[in-house]
């Protein structure tokens, strides 16, 4: 039998405690908006995924995966509905005003589709 299968205990009162080690995460995986609130909904609604990701060393991998699909879809949307409403620059430049509310109402929905298809699914 090998050593790396031998498992290390500490003795915490009168229990011995398994000396467990997470494998390291990818340091340079830097999360932003829409992973951290994938990371957050695991970490809350599905435990047995976020512990299972954690313990394999897979958790932020994942999370930074989900952030660049996320970023691809919300940007997709955008310009897909900014197409299909006719918001173009021309209204920007004759209309700022209605240019900024069709454009914060198309984020606001790309948000919404974004959360509910890829951050809390």
């Amino acid at each position: 039998m090998s050593n790396q299968n031998t498992i290390q205990y500490r003795q915490v009162g009168d229990y011995l405690i398994p000396n467990l080690v997470l494998p390291p995460e990818e340091a340079s995986v830097t999360l932003g908006k829409w992973g951290m609130m994938h990371k957050t909904y695991l970490e809350k609604h599905k435990k047995v995924i976020f512990s299972s990701l954690l313990m394999q060393g897979k958790l932020y991998q994942h999370c930074a995966e989900v952030e660049n699909q996320a970023r691809d879809m919300f940007d997709t949307l955008i310009d897909q509905m900014k197409k299909a409403e006719g918001v173009t620059e021309q209204l920007k430049e004759e209309n700022q005003m209605e240019w900024v509310c069709c454009m914060y109402n198309i984020e606001a929905r790309a948000r919404e589709i974004v959360r509910s298809e890829m951050i809390y699914n």
